[in-house]
Order: C-alpha cells, then structure tokens, then sequence
C-alpha cells in the first residue's frame, strides 16, 4: 500500500513540515514537490494522500495558495478517486491574518473532495489563536493548521497528533 505526501512552498515552510511528518508516518513515500509531479494521473496510484498547502492569497475566492496547487485544483476535481483517503495540512498565520487563517486548506479540499475521495484529518479548532477561516467546517479545521510564524513551538505536537489520528483514520499506514 502507497501513501504519498506532496507540498508546494513558497518559502520552503510547507516542504519542512512534509519532511518532519513523513517520520512521523510509517508506509509513506518521501515527501515530493508537487512541482516534480509528472502527471496527475498518478495520484491514482495511491491508497492514500497527504498533501501540504500554504495559504498565500489571504481573503481570495480561489487560488489560495499562491503555489503550484492552484494551477491543478481545476484538473484535482476532474480526478476519479473514489476510495482514496486524502488528509491535508495548511500554513498560515494566525495572528497577521487572523481573519483568514490557514484558508487554502478549504479549497484543496474541496477538490479532492469533488473529485470522490474520501477526506480524513480534521483537526479541532480548540487550542487555536484565530478570528475567521475558510478551512472550517463546524468547529473543526478540515485539515491540519499549523503556524509556522507565530505558534511554532505547537507545531511539533501538533504534527504528533495529527499523525496519531491519521494512523487511525488510514489504513494504509498501518
């Protein structure tokens, strides 16, 4: 069983937190720029998917992330993935853009989720410094925010846990 973990990064924060994940993670493969991806189709290969975001482009409607995923939301959605997993981690900063923290996670995962998989990763909003996100779904984050700017000692235990959940939310790591 396969497990990818794909990023895109302006500032090389989303690919560090990729790289302190996949360790965390057991049965992934190394963390890939989604840069280097060759072809979508790919992704079909895969039991599963983690993927990185940054949010750049606060306040936007679309194109989040300022990075290489917003070129290939569009083509995510027109994927069949029933039956794969995707869990998605966002940076983003809480205290600078309080009103839009961590928004991209929302827009890739409305792709993936369009596209039939099945998401998985939703992180609690308590223990958050924030006023508004899009990435909410009731009182939960529909991925895993992290604040590489202004709550970067909460990063490593926060990672530990996510990682402890998707280990029971996926199989495929086990």
């Amino acid at each position: 069983m396969a497990v990818g973990i794909y990023f895109s990064t302006t500032t090389g924060k989303t690919e560090d937190i990729a790289d302190r994940l996949h360790p965390l993670l057991n049965g992934t493969n190394t963390p890939q720029d989604l840069a280097d991806l060759q072809d979508l189709s790919q992704l079909n290969d895969l039991d599963a998917i983690i993927c990185g975001i940054p949010t750049w482009n606060t306040g936007a409607d679309s194109e989040r992330s300022g990075t290489a995923w917003d070129s290939m939301l569009e083509d995510i959605s027109k994927l069949s993935l029933t039956g794969k997993q995707v869990a998605i981690y966002g940076l983003g900063d809480s205290s600078t853009y309080t009103e839009n923290f961590c928004d991209a996670i929302e827009e890739l995962h409305q792709c993936f989720k369009d596209a039939g998989a099945t998401m998985v990763g939703y992180v609690s909003k308590d223990g958050y410094t924030f006023e508004d996100s899009k990435s909410l779904i009731g009182d939960k984050f529909c991925g895993l925010p992290l604040d590489e700017d202004s709550e970067s000692d909460m990063t490593d235990d926060r990672l530990m846990s996510w990682a402890i959940q998707l280990k029971q939310e996926i199989p495929a790591l086990n």
